[in-house]
């Protein structure tokens, strides 16, 4: 099964650490969110990948190359001019003939998620995480008197899109030419029953989107990793 990892964004609000680099190569302790990928997908026993780079593309091709410093296999999907995550999508149909089923992923985001039971599921699916709330929360009883306090705790009720799919090939035919398969495409699909969510709840997931996200992906993967 390949792997297609989304790596043509600007990454706007991280600069100006984008000045100089794509937003997959932002590092996060030191290493970039994208090497940071690539180890979490051969964990999961992928090791073909397709990279869709865009936004100063170099900068990626040249520090993975054809995938050999990480012992798996990468090609390349370039876009001229900025296609979306659909029409990225779209744009490395080629490079997916006689794959069934494929993974994508957000090129922004930090996980340690199992793809293996999105995999079981032989359906379109999209990885969901409870919401992390952006406040700490004042917990109280009946009568208002505070009994303590969370610092920013999962919201359990809320599940948000965690920006990896497990997809099959007839996805493809859904896809724009430009434009965003969050927007374009999975309503299409969830209109006709043909997507279902995997609820992934005690896992690390960090979307790298601010340099806020940066410093505490930093502390919280410092401390994850012992």
């Amino acid at each position: 099964m390949k792997a297609i990892i989304l790596a043509g964004g600007f990454g706007k609000r991280l600069k100006p650490l984008t000045d100089d680099r794509p937003k997959p190569m932002v590092e996060v302790l030191e290493k970039p969110i994208v090497a940071w990928q690539i180890e979490w997908l051969k964990l999961n026993g992928i090791d073909e990948l397709i990279l869709c780079v865009g936004y100063m593309r170099e900068r990626i091709m040249d520090y993975l190359g054809n995938g050999s410093r990480y012992s798996v296999s990468i090609d390349y999907v370039v876009e001229d001019e900025p296609l979306g995550t659909g029409g990225a999508i779209k744009n490395a149909k080629p490079l997916l003939n006689g794959e069934e089923r494929f993974i994508v992923v957000n090129g922004d985001i930090i996980t340690d998620l199992n793809i293996a039971r999105m995999v079981m599921m032989q359906n379109n699916s999209i990885a969901v995480v409870p919401l992390p709330s952006p406040y700490g929360i004042v917990e109280m009883g009946s009568d208002s008197r505070i009994t303590g306090f969370r610092e920013k705790p999962k919201l359990d009720q809320f599940w948000i899109n965690a920006g990896v799919y497990c997809l099959n090939h007839d996805v493809l035919a859904y896809l724009p030419d430009k434009g965003s398969i969050e927007y374009d495409t999975f309503p299409q699909l969830a209109s006709k029953g043909m997507l279902y969510a995997v609820k992934y709840k005690d896992v690390y997931w960090r979307s790298i989107d601010t340099h806020k996200d940066v410093e505490e992906a930093s502390k919280e993967l410092k401390e994850y990793k012992r």
